[in-house]
């Protein structure tokens, strides 16, 4: 006898089958072994008795039952077949009792095609059910480079620390990340209760957002997971009730969709506006306007009397208030640690009745998306790189732009050929800063070396390791901390007792700010907001944000140096990167001569110049305090 749930399984299968005819997709279970043609095997690997989620049974290993059932595993067959009558009773077996014997089947860059047990998962399928046993055979492709591979030896090395199965990343890079979201370290193993706890997570997320819709996207439940943690601790999603991840799902769904874009980064190259008036012009005769009172936050990690980057974004907070006098209220909140109290701080500034805020470390990237999702009507604004959340914007500057006159200038002074750089941290734009400092060097001085160390480096002290290769030309940090020696900033020369500044970059935050709150007056912020693609303010020299600022030091035809390479950098009549660029093992990274590179391949440069002696560092030689940042935002794939 057929059961009435064979006909509805039935139907289910000729719709399907219809649509893919309609679509042009092939209707019919995919065959393994048709894949596996023109495909090299690395190796094979017997896992033994796996839970093999349905969703990732995708085919058979061979063509036998291909066309008895359409591409979602629903049968095909006409109702007086042996075959519907064998589906039939395993249906209502399962009904009954269950069905535990495991199937066999193949597993193939995390897709698995059924060698025996086809009928129990097309029943399974139609019963809705999330898993099924199997005795499952892994087959390794060889590495072959293309982004499917690669993401395919992320899952295994995934894989051998979790035994989980579940999750599946469109893109490089997230399944280590995941790792980092989860709270655990590189390399550490899951406990059976680890894996417990994100399967539950999991099934929950997933069913949420199947209900939204979410099989019509491109991405994957994982990635929706993946851009959902971004928000969201992990800690916090496991300990929601069902009501409560679907209400936080909901408030996050735009950084979901975020990932569904090909373009998901929209980049603001400059401000629309015209330059605002100099700072010391404005001091003078300051601007006022007839547009409604602002009150603006500004959240640090550090305070403007310990921390150099916090006293620079401190100097544009009163230049804001200057140029917008009696408009503009400001306000700071100083010493503010993003894992203990940056969601309280940003609750607070709302409180305080902060109209725009500026968080300015991408530590708060968290704290600033969470802040945002719970107050739509709150301007948040996060001081990073290369962030896709449209939920809040983010400012940085094109400060490779600096760095390159920086290292036209360290050329000409360097008569031993030898200048010392030391850098921050590895993240977003920082090797471009690095290359670009090279390539002013190279350009001045064909013999110029650039010894490249590192201020979050544990096991090396820079000012030593300086001292030890003899070098006294040396490119410090931006600009100088209050407690640090006075010297200790932009490009100087050190000579035992004997010092000496050149030139320093100079970020003119306050331009910057002085330029988003005008554009929040006049609407402009209205104008530029999407729902489905994160803006990122990149802004470089011709803005105003960068500049180099130099001492009286610098001998007057490298000052004109400087002031002609400014002027072809404003005027975008010279690109640092164009032209050949050769990486440090010799081979040419952009063949193309006149080429210039894409603000993607900036942002993400992972190589370094050929006249750039040291590397990028990986994780494991950080400091534990510079992991969370390089967490975030690292530009090292190994990171």
């Amino acid at each position: 006898m057929i059961s009435e749930d064979y006909k509805k399984a039935q139907k289910m299968g000729q719709r399907n089958f219809r649509a893919c005819i309609s679509k042009g997709q092939y209707p019919y279970l995919q065959v393994l072994d048709d894949i596996l043609e023109n495909t090299d095997l690395s190796a094979t690997e017997p896992l033994g008795i796996v839970d093999i989620p349905l969703d990732s049974i995708v085919g058979t290993k061979t063509e036998g039952r291909k066309t008895a059932f359409a591409r979602n595993f629903m049968p095909l067959l006409a109702e007086g077949t042996e075959f519907a009558q064998k589906w039939s009773v395993l249906c209502e077996s399962q009904m009954e009792e269950g069905i535990r014997e495991p199937i066999v089947a193949v597993e193939f860059l995390n897709r698995f095609y059924v060698i025996e047990g086809n009928k129990r998962v097309s029943v399974l399928k139609y019963l809705g059910a999330g898993s099924i046993p199997g005795n499952v055979t892994r087959y390794i492709p060889k590495r072959n480079g293309t982004k499917e591979n690669n993401i395919y030896y992320e899952f295994l090395d995934f894989y051998r620390l979790t035994q989980i199965n579940l999750l599946w990343f469109t893109e490089e890079g997230r399944f280590s990340k995941f790792i980092s979201l989860v709270g655990k370290k590189p390399g550490e193993r899951w406990t059976d209760e680890d894996k417990s706890i994100l399967a539950s997570l999991y099934r929950r997320f997933q069913s949420i957002y199947k209900d939204k819709g979410g099989d019509r996207f491109s991405i994957t439940t994982a990635d929706a997971l993946f851009a959902f943690l971004g928000v969201y601790s992990y800690k916090q999603a496991c300990n929601m009730s069902m009501p409560e991840l679907r209400n936080a799902i909901q408030r996050a769904w735009s950084e979901i969709l975020v990932l569904t874009q090909p373009d998901a980064i929209e980049l603001s190259m400059e401000p629309s506006s015209p330059p605002s008036p100099s700072f010391f012009s404005r001091l003078h005769s300051p601007i006022r306007f007839s547009q409604p009172h602002l009150k603006i936050g500004f959240v640090n990690e550090k305070s403007a009397e310990t921390s150099a980057w916090t006293y620079a974004h401190d100097f544009g907070r009163g230049e804001l208030e200057s140029h917008f006098d009696g408009q503009v209220e400001t306000v700071s909140y100083d010493n503010v640690i993003a894992e203990q109290n940056g969601e309280e701080t940003l609750e607070k500034a709302i409180s305080d009745g902060c109209d725009v805020i500026f968080t300015t470390t991408p530590k708060l990237t968290k704290a600033s998306l969470k802040a945002s999702l719970a107050h739509p009507n709150v301007k948040i604004i996060n001081c990073s790189l290369n962030i896709s959340h449209p939920s809040i914007r983010t400012y940085y500057g094109r400060i490779h732009e600096a760095k390159f006159l920086i290292g036209a200038i360290a050329g000409v002074l360097a008569d031993d050929n030898k200048i010392g750089y030391l850098a921050t941290y590895p993240t977003y734009g920082m090797t471009a800063a690095i290359n670009a400092f090279a390539l002013g060097a190279k350009m001045t001085n064909p013999r110029a070396k650039v010894y490249l160390e590192w201020t979050c480096d544990k096991n090396t002290n820079p000012e030593q390791r300086f001292a030890e290769q003899g070098i006294t030309l040396i490119s410090d940090l931006d600009n100088r901390a209050p407690q640090q020696a006075p010297w200790k900033f932009g490009l100087y020369r050190k000579d035992g007792d004997y010092f000496c500044n050149y030139a320093m970059p100079f970020w003119n935050w306050g331009e910057f700010y002085v330029r988003i709150v005008q554009s929040i007056f006049n609407g402009g912020w209205a104008d530029d907001a999407s729902d489905t693609r994160a803006l990122n303010y990149w802004w470089g020299m011709d803005s105003g944000v960068i500049d180099v600022i130099c001492s009286r030091n610098l001998p007057p035809d490298t000052q004109k140096l400087v002031t002609l390479l400014r002027q072809s950098i404003c005027s975008r009549d010279f690109d640092p990167f164009a032209g050949v660029l050769y990486d440090q093992s010799g081979k040419a990274v952009f063949q193309q001569k006149h080429a210039r590179l894409t603000a993607e391949e900036i942002i993400t440069m992972d190589w370094l110049a050929d006249n750039v002696i040291g590397h990028i560092l990986n994780f494991d030689e950080l400091t534990e305090e510079a992991k969370p940042l390089v967490s975030l935002i690292g530009v090292n794939k190994d990171v």
